[in-house]
């Protein structure tokens, strides 16, 4: 048996901080019945390959390429049994 709900909302919103929103996030104030999702992509700026390696890439990838140090290396535990 399908049941039917009908809600009135007043919302009122002084100060709203969102701090990060991804491409799959939902926000939602109050009810919603249904919630469809849309994505849509958009070549906005004409790029025509990618975008190029940043300083924090190549930082990262030197780092790993250093040998670990002591404090790094792990070594796995057999069980006692």
């Amino acid at each position: 048996m399908a049941s039917n709900f009908f809600i009135n909302q007043s919302i009122v919103i002084h100060h709203l901080k969102i701090g990060g929103i991804s491409n799959s996030s939902v926000f939602q104030i109050g009810s919603a019945g249904v919630i469809k999702s849309l994505s849509n992509l958009y070549n906005t700026g004409n790029f025509e390959g990618p975008a190029p390696v940043s300083s924090a890439e190549i930082a990262q990838e030197q780092q790993n390429e250093t040998p670990p140090s002591s404090s790094e290396i792990f070594v796995p535990l057999t069980g006692s049994g």
